[in-house]
């Protein structure tokens, strides 16, 4: 189980884009085969104009910071410029990009994961999650169903995200 966090968005986008959150998760433990830590970006659907037009503006904001909706997955220690960055440190992670600004608890095989590999799987969902509430325990089948639907995954940009650490 994983809890969701509030992100902290701009003034610009924030009436339409509503409550902002971003929830970490990692492959089971027991696995041999360890994956890249994941991290999910997406909002509550709570804007001013409701969830549709909230789906348009996540759009527009991942186009103006360089992410494509839908696209191919990008490296982005190959595209630096794009400002965005995460940092993951003391049981943390601290996700800085335009528009959003979030930290979020992450547990220790998600942190040594992250360190592992060097990148987490950065996925920003267009489409809101209306029941991804923060602060809520998210259960893994609930995770799963929002995560594996065909419309958000292919509606949604998808990353590796380099990690970075204060001790370099």
């Amino acid at each position: 189980m994983t809890t969701p966090h509030t992100a902290a968005n701009s003034l610009r986008h924030t009436p339409l884009l509503g409550t902002l959150s971003v929830i970490p998760w990692t492959s089971d433990p027991a696995d041999e085969e360890r994956n890249a830590p994941y991290l999910l970006a997406y909002s509550l659907g709570d804007g001013r104009e409701g969830p549709e037009v909230g789906e348009e503006t996540m759009r527009t904001v991942l186009g103006e910071v360089g992410l494509k909706p839908g696209g191919d997955l990008m490296d982005l220690s190959r595209s630096p410029g794009l400002g965005i960055k995460l940092l993951v440190e003391a049981g943390r992670a601290v996700l800085t990009m335009p528009y959003l600004n979030a930290q979020c608890p992450v547990p220790p095989e998600w942190e040594e994961d992250a360190r592992e590999i060097g990148h987490v799987y950065f996925m920003v969902a267009t489409r809101p999650w209306t029941s991804g509430t923060p602060g809520k325990p998210v259960t893994e089948e609930r995770l799963r169903a929002f995560i594996g639907d065909d419309e958000v995954l292919s509606s949604a940009a998808h990353c590796l995200l380099p990690v970075r650490s204060l001790r370099g």
